[in-house]
């Protein structure tokens, strides 16, 4: 099979569906990830917090860890990402000429800003790819509630997910780990749902059998 990861930001995947795709991977299918923006940002008084070259740099190394086919990247800024034809044009390129048959991507009920973008595109893009799931990779209250109704085992695969977040050194210093530990909580509590030690939840935008 082959899958397609679309992402807002290079740590993204990692965080939503990191330990599906290193599955995927090691059944040897074929995955993808495309990341929209340069991912480098600064914060309010302009001050560089992460450069686009470091997140690309620790997102290859990421990409390294989960088994990953290739990488491609967009260059819309971070914070600017938004529901234009050139993020559908590029999507869309990929989907055809790599002939996806699996799409993950972001909750469309996320409130940040570049991932409900990404979100949007994604629903548009792939509306010819027969499987789609949407992932959260944030803590973010919103006013929507994430169905979870579908589950991914990764409990041999949690280890690896946890190695490609870490490989984002300057946003997991930054953030005091607190990504490892709220993601190791909700892949425990996801796996205890369906009978596992560690599962990933996903919500269903269509899934068709062949």
């Amino acid at each position: 099979m082959k899958i397609l990861a679309i992402a807002a930001h290079y740590d993204d995947a990692e965080l939503g569906c990191g330990g599906a795709l290193a599955h995927h991977a090691a059944k040897g299918d074929e995955v993808y990830v495309f990341v929209a923006t340069d991912s480098g940002y600064s914060n309010q008084h302009k001050k560089e917090i992460r450069s686009s070259d470091v997140a690309r740099k620790e997102a290859e190394v990421a990409m390294g860890i989960l088994g990953v086919k290739k990488m491609f990247c967009a260059d819309f800024k971070t914070l600017e990402v938004e529901f234009v034809d050139s993020l559908n044009i590029q999507i869309v390129k990929l989907v055809e000429e790599l002939g996806i048959e699996l799409v993950y991507t972001h909750w469309t009920g996320d409130i940040h800003h570049d991932h409900q973008a990404v979100a949007r595109a994604s629903l548009h893009s792939c509306r010819h790819v027969p499987r789609m799931l949407m992932y959260r990779s944030n803590w973010y209250h919103s006013t929507l509630d994430f169905r979870g109704n579908f589950y991914v085992d990764i409990t041999d695969y949690l280890d690896k997910k946890e190695a490609a977040v870490r490989a984002h050194a300057s946003e997991v210093e930054r953030t005091g780990a607190k990504w490892i530990s709220f993601f190791r909580n909700e892949a425990e509590n996801a796996g205890q749902r369906i009978g596992v030690k560690y599962a990933e939840v996903f919500e269903v935008v269509k899934w068709i059998e062949k």
